[in-house]
């Protein structure tokens, strides 16, 4: 009889667990758990001169890293900020000894997913430690001249107002165009 009734209790949480993963993660819980795991930086690629000099060059990134169980929620991460990059999922890179597990990294250094997704996601909609992170990683965009050229636009249109005067992704816009959507079907 125990096994029976904890067996159905495993079933239960996994259907219940099933139905959660396919329904749409709210932007606020996206924010709230990138501003536990996220993180805004650079990194570099090699790049060579006409003259022959290599020089390292500095791409913005934003990355989000989570223990392997919790693949399957950047993937809903991922689809539902409408971006196509690969969930990565690496060994743990510490020698210190413990039994680490795997990490699960989604990664975005497209100039496009960028300018897009990643800036206007969270531009002014970021509050604490994770804010000053945030707009200090604008700034570095704009100042650090390693910073490929080609993404100083970003900068550009964080110092004309661009994505303020344009909120792409808030709650109350997303909501207003489904009830656009739904109006619309139902004529």
């Amino acid at each position: 009889m125990l096994y029976s009734i904890t067996l159905f209790n495993f079933v239960s949480r996994q259907t219940s667990n099933s139905k959660r993963m396919r329904e749409n993660l709210s932007y606020e819980y996206i924010r709230g758990l990138i501003e536990g795991e996220g993180s805004f930086t650079f990194s570099t690629r090699a790049k060579k001169l006409p003259d022959g000099t290599e020089i390292k060059e500095r791409i913005p990134a934003f990355s989000i890293g989570m223990h392997e169980r919790d693949e399957q929620l950047l993937c809903k991460v991922r689809d539902t900020l409408g971006l196509t990059n690969r969930v990565y999922n690496y060994k743990p890179s510490n020698k210190d000894g413990y039994n680490r597990g795997r990490k699960a990294f989604l990664i975005i250094r497209e100039f496009g997913s960028l300018k897009n997704v990643v800036i206007p996601f969270f531009y002014n909609n970021l509050v604490g430690n994770k804010a000053i992170q945030f707009n200090e990683w604008l700034e570095k965009i704009g100042r650090d001249p390693s910073v490929a050229k080609n993404f100083k636009l970003l900068y550009r249109l964080h110092k004309n107002g661009y994505y303020a005067k344009n909120p792409k992704y808030s709650d109350e816009l997303v909501k207003r165009e489904k009830s656009k959507t739904q109006k619309s079907t139902e004529t």
